[in-house]
C-alpha cells in the first residue's frame, strides 16, 4: 500500500534526514511532505491528507502537543496515524501525547528500518 507522509520537524536538516530515511527505508510512499511546526501541519493535510505523520514534539508557533489536540478535534484527520519523533525523554510529557492518542514513537535518531516496520505496521492498522 502507497502512502502520504507529513514530516513536522522545526528543524530543516531534520526533516531533510527524516525524508531521506523514509525513502531509504523503503516505505512505500506516494508523497513525502514537510512542515516546520503544527501550524503549518495542519494546514498542509487541510489541503491535501497524509496518511502518516512524524512528528517533533517541541517547536516553535504549534508544538507537537498543541498539534495533536488541534488533530482529535478535527473529524477530516481522524484517519491520520501520528508517529511522535523525538529526542522527548520527560516521561510525563510522553505520557501525556498517549493520553492524547499517539501511541507510536521513533527516539532520534532512528533507523530507518525501525521507520518502516513502524510505518507498514500502522498502514496495516496498527493504532492511531
Amino acid at each position: 500500500m502507497n502512502c502520504k507522509i507529513l514530516i513536522v520537524d522545526d528543524s530543516p536538516l531534520l526533516r531533510a534526514t527524516a525524508r531521506r530515511a523514509v525513502l531509504q527505508a523503503g516505505v512505500p510512499v506516494t508523497q513525502v511532505r514537510e512542515a516546520a511546526n503544527g501550524r503549518e501541519a495542519l494546514d498542509a493535510l487541510a489541503q491535501s491528507p497524509a496518511d502518516v505523520v512524524l512528528l517533533d514534539v517541541n517547536m516553535p508557533v504549534m508544538d507537537g502537543f498543541e498539534f495533536v489536540e488541534a488533530k482529535a478535534k478535527d473529524r477530516n484527520l481522524a484517519a491520520t496515524k501520528v508517529v511522535l519523533v523525538t529526542t522527548e525523554g520527560n516521561r510525563q510529557r510522553l505520557q501525556r501525547m498517549t493520553e492524547l492518542g499517539v501511541t507510536h514513537y521513533l527516539r532520534k535518531p532512528f533507523e530507518p528500518e525501525d521507520l518502516r516496520t513502524l510505518v507498514a505496521a500502522l498502514l496495516a492498522g496498527g493504532g492511531a
